[in-house]
C-alpha cells in the first residue's frame, strides 16, 4: 500500500477512476446475475465482493490519498461494494427459494400413499398345519405331548421293538451322536449309553408310557431326523404327527374311526379311507392308511383318456402308517398287556400339508422362500 503523499494526483491512481469502479460494479453485477446456483453465487461473491475483490483492493488504495480526495474516492467506491452486496443478497434469495421449490419436488414424500404397503409376512404353513392338527386332536380329549429330538437309542428302537440287526438302525438310515466317554467297541456299552437323532416321533411315546398308566390319549407333531437325499418328495428333516392310545378294550375299530375323523379335519368331508396291510415291529396287526384320492375321487382309476397325476391313477394316496400296539412295547414301558391294549399311528406333515395345498415339491417347503410362506398369510 503506498504511504501517504499530498502531492499524489489522485487521476494516476488507476483503481480509483470513475470508470475503473464502474466497470470492476458491471463485472462483479453480471457474474451475480449469471449464477445458477448457489454453489456457483459463493464463487462469484469470493470473486467480487470478498477481500481480494478489484473493489476491495481499490479500497484499499484510498488511505494513499490526499484528504481533500479521500472522501470524494471513499464515497465512490463504498456505492459500488454496497451495491454488489445487495446483489449479492437478492440473488441468494432467489437462488434459494429455487432450491426449496426444487427439494419440494424430488424430495416431497405422498402421504396420501396406501399406509399397509409392507406386507404383513406369512407364517410357516408347517406351523399353521401342526397347531390345527393339534387343536383337532386336543377337541377329542387328546393331550398334545413333546420330547427330546436328541434320544436314546434305546428309546427309538428297543423299546419300539426293533431289532438289533434291523437296517433302520444302520448309519445309513440314522444320524448317530457320539457320546462323548463311550466307546462303541466296548463289550458294556449298550444302546441305553447311544444317542442319536430321533428317526421318528415314537419315542415320545414311551416316554410317555414310562411316566404314567393308562388310559393315555396323546398326539405328538415334531422333527424327525433320516439320512434321506433332499429331492421333491424327501428330506432329512421332517415332521411327524404321532398318535397313541391306550386303555382297555382298544382295538383296530377305535383307530379306524380316530384316523377318519383326522383325515376330515384335514381334507374335508366325503373322503374315503382304507387300511391296507403291512408289517411294522411296533404294532401288531399293522396297517397303512390310504386315502381316496380328494383330486379325481377314484374317477381316473382304468380310464386312460383322463389320468390322475395326484394319485397316478390308483384312486388311493399313501398317508402314513398305524396299527395295533405290540405287547411287547407295552412290555418295555411297564404296562400290563393282559389288561390293556392300544392304537398308533404315525402321519408325515410335510405330507399331509402337500396333499391339502397341492405343493409338488419338497424344496418349496424347506427353502425359506417368502413367496412360498406369503400366500398363506398370518393365519393364528
Amino acid at each position: 500500500m503506498s504511504a501517504p503523499n499530498k502531492s499524489f494526483d489522485p487521476v494516476e491512481v488507476e483503481a480509483l477512476k470513475p470508470e475503473a469502479v464502474e466497470r470492476a460494479l458491471d463485472e462483479a453485477l453480471a457474474a451475480l446475475a449469471a449464477a445458477a446456483d448457489l454453489g456457483a453465487l459463493h464463487e462469484a461473491e469470493i470473486a467480487h465482493a470478498k477481500d481480494r475483490s478489484p473493489l476491495a483492493l481499490a479500497n484499499r488504495e484510498i488511505g494513499a490519498l490526499p484528504p481533500a480526495a479521500k472522501a470524494e474516492a471513499g464515497k465512490r467506491v463504498g456505492q459500488a461494494r454496497a451495491a454488489v452486496a445487495r446483489a449479492v443478497a437478492e440473488r441468494r434469495t432467489v437462488l434459494e427459494a429455487e432450491r426449496d421449490a426444487r427439494v419440494l419436488v424430488e424430495e416431497s414424500v405422498d402421504v396420501t400413499l396406501p399406509w399397509d404397503r409392507a406386507p404383513r409376512g406369512g407364517r410357516h404353513p408347517l406351523t399353521t398345519l401342526a397347531e390345527r392338527v393339534g387343536e383337532v386332536f386336543s377337541a377329542l380329549g387328546w393331550e398334545v405331548t413333546e420330547g427330546p429330538e436328541v434320544e436314546a437309542e434305546w428309546m427309538n428302537f428297543d423299546a419300539l421293538n426293533i431289532s438289533r440287526d434291523h437296517p433302520a438302525r444302520s448309519p445309513q438310515d440314522t444320524f448317530f451322536v457320539r457320546t462323548p466317554g463311550v466307546d462303541p467297541n466296548d463289550p458294556t456299552h449298550t444302546e441305553r449309553d447311544s444317542l442319536i437323532l430321533r428317526t421318528q416321533t415314537s419315542p415320545v411315546q414311551i416316554r410317555t408310557m414310562l411316566k404314567r398308566q393308562p388310559p393315555l390319549h396323546m398326539v405328538c407333531i415334531g422333527r424327525t431326523f433320516r439320512t434321506d437325499a433332499l429331492d421333491a418328495t424327501h428330506t432329512p428333516v421332517f415332521n411327524q404327527i404321532e398318535g397313541l392310545v391306550v386303555d382297555e378294550g382298544i382295538g383296530m375299530a377305535d383307530l379306524k374311526g380316530t384316523l377318519d375323523h383326522f383325515v376330515k379335519a384335514m381334507f374335508g368331508a366325503g373322503l374315503a379311507t382304507r387300511l391296507r396291510p403291512n408289517y411294522f415291529p411296533f404294532t401288531e396287526p399293522s396297517a397303512e392308511l390310504d386315502l381316496q384320492c380328494f383330486v379325481c375321487h377314484g374317477a381316473s382309476v382304468g380310464d386312460p383318456d383322463h389320468p390322475c397325476r395326484t394319485c397316478s391313477s390308483e384312486g388311493w394316496i399313501e398317508l402314513g402308517g398305524c396299527g395295533v400296539v405290540n405287547p411287547r412295547v407295552l412290555v418295555s414301558a411297564g404296562i400290563d398287556p393282559e389288561r390293556y391294549s392300544g392304537f398308533a399311528f404315525g402321519i408325515g406333515l410335510e405330507r399331509t400339508l402337500m396333499f391339502r395345498h397341492g405343493i409338488a415339491d419338497m424344496h418349496d417347503i424347506v427353502e425359506g422362500d417368502i413367496r412360498f410362506t406369503l400366500p398363506f398369510g398370518v393365519e393364528i
